[in-house]
């Protein structure tokens, strides 16, 4: 999902590395689902990303499928 996110606004890891302060392996990581963010990283790329509370609650009922 992030990955998904992160391209719609033409932002690269890097980008987001500067605008979260989060390293970039981490970011690769959680776009490839082998690491979950922290609840403190996830608000700050929803912010980063401008997610909508709409966005948010898709993705959570994905997730929940799964």
């Amino acid at each position: 999902m992030l990955k998904e996110y992160r391209k719609r606004k033409g932002i690269s890891q890097e980008e987001l590395e500067r605008l979260i302060n989060i390293d970039r392996k981490t970011i690769f990581r959680i776009e490839n689902d082998i690491n979950t963010p922290l609840l403190d990283t996830f608000a700050k790329i929803v912010i980063a990303l401008e997610l909508t509370d709409k966005e948010i609650a898709e993705e959570v009922k994905k997730s929940i499928k799964k």
